[in-house]
């Protein structure tokens, strides 16, 4: 069998091993591929299975390759492919639905604590001389905020909004949930409320929810106004939930204290995007996921995937 991945650089770009995935067929590994229809079909060529993370399988690719019959996406998200198309042409899309549960609500705090404390910028501040210089013992040039006691808003109330939960929890927050689907485990960790509720009772609001059509820009000027004055969000989902402008504005103008963003709505990020000169926006390059022990799970578990797919079993099927 041809196994063929088309864009694997991110997820591997030297420290782990492809060769769970060779011993079960011919591998081609392309670090990434042109976004044009006519290279991808060329590179997926008479592959059977493909593996997947950015680079998009539309209708019109799948039917130009008639000899694929798996697709694994290398990711949570599956917006990537056509999977309604891929079902017409019998071809099953599996994604990895958990591997990155940890990791994500770890820099959900890395975000927030950075927001609260700007702690890099106090350290380039002593670096460059200015404690040494001060006539005080300690100096802070940035409000410092304490998280015990304030309320976390946490929209969209899986895995990694739980886990995310619990993490809030420990530092003395009380959190809010607001998901489509409520669960007994979610009420064990939040109070679920209406998203309009959540809104105004939330010092912090944090973005856990999938990109759908009832989700796109789900944080827009009409929800951002229903805020707290000074509250502060994070999201480390999806970029389209959040309408960027209306956020950029919203900070310029202070109604928030602040946003952190590990993903925005087109990524890499175009220059004109207005989150790059809103104030206190910190904005990273979608690295949430991508600790080593993350991306490791998430190779194991592709790799049995598409294993379990060979043996006529297959697992984490979205189609």
């Amino acid at each position: 069998m041809k196994i063929t991945v088309l864009d694997g650089y991110t997820l591997n770009p030297g420290d782990l091993s492809w060769d769970s995935f060779s011993q079960m067929g011919e591998l081609s590994v392309y670090p990434r591929t042109p976004l044009e229809d006519d290279i991808i079909v060329q590179r997926i060529g008479d592959s059977e299975a493909v593996l997947t993370n950015k680079t998009p399988l539309a209708s019109a690719i799948l039917d130009r390759c008639p000899k694929l019959k798996y697709i694994g996406v290398l990711a949570t998200g599956y917006n990537v492919v056509d999977v309604k198309a891929a079902a017409r042409c019998g071809i099953p899309v599996c994604n990895i639905p958990t591997y990155g549960t940890a990791a994500v609500a770890q820099y959900v705090f890395a975000l927030l604590l950075e927001l609260c404390h700007h702690t890099a910028h106090h350290s380039e501040a002593v670096h460059s001389g200015r404690w040494e210089n001060n006539a005080d013992w300690c100096f802070w040039d940035y409000p410092l905020t304490e998280l015990a006691g304030k309320t976390m808003g946490i929209i969209g109330f899986g895995r990694i909004g739980q886990r995310t939960a619990e993490i809030a929890k420990a530092f003395g927050m009380k959190v809010l949930a607001f998901d489509a689907y409520p669960c007994e485990a979610g009420r064990e960790l939040a109070e679920y409320v209406p998203l309009e509720r959540l809104l105004e009772a939330s010092d912090v609001v944090s973005l856990h929810c999938p990109l759908l059509p009832e989700t796109e820009g789900i944080m827009n000027r009409d929800t951002i106004s229903r805020m707290k004055d000074g509250a502060m969000l994070i999201n480390t989902s999806r970029g389209p939930l959040v309408a960027e402008q209306d956020l950029a504005d919203a900070l310029a103008s202070a109604k928030l204290a602040g946003a952190a963003l590990d993903v925005v709505s087109t990524e890499p990020i175009h220059g004109d995007n207005p989150l790059l000169k809103a104030p206190n926006c910190i904005i990273t390059p979608h690295i949430a996921w991508a600790p080593r022990e993350s991306r490791k799970r998430l190779m194991d578990i592709a790799a049995e995937n598409l294993r379990q797919w060979m043996n006529g079993t297959p697992v984490n099927r979205i189609n």
